[in-house]
């Protein structure tokens, strides 16, 4: 698995109205991407702190895995993701090397990156996205 950098971090929120004005006004920062990714059950705003993205995830379902950490463990830090030259090959090495995966393939993600997760128990406790981005 090759690993060139964190490629966001990701926050789960109750609503992206109300969380973005302290990225902004508080933070300095600017969100410039808003979407919707339909079969995720989720709205996503991004904001870029040099070459890292802060994704906000807020659920658009009650039955939604964000809405589900939020009933669990309140709005906070959701998951880490890395940006790797290709998630076929990085779940497969994850795998090999004993690490219990969510997504046995690829799936679309938001700003189109092709992703994977790593399940918790298997990495320390930290959820772990593996992304690749678009061709």
């Amino acid at each position: 698995m090759n690993i060139t950098h964190i490629e966001h971090i990701g926050i789960a929120v109750k609503n992206l109205e109300e969380a973005i004005p302290y990225y902004e006004k508080v933070l300095g920062l600017k969100c410039y991407n808003i979407e919707e990714v339909a079969d995720q059950k989720v709205k996503t705003a991004f904001f870029k702190v040099g070459q890292t993205k802060i994704e906000l995830l807020e659920p658009t379902s009650e039955d939604s895995t964000i809405a589900k950490f939020i009933a669990n463990k309140g709005e906070g830090m959701h998951h880490i993701a890395f940006n790797v030259d290709n998630v076929t090959e990085a779940l497969t090495d994850a795998e090999a090397n004993g690490v219990r995966l969510i997504d046995k393939e690829p799936r679309k993600g938001a700003e189109n990156l092709q992703i994977g997760f790593l399940h918790p128990k298997s990495t320390c406790s930290v959820l772990t996205e593996l992304c690749q981005q678009p061709e």
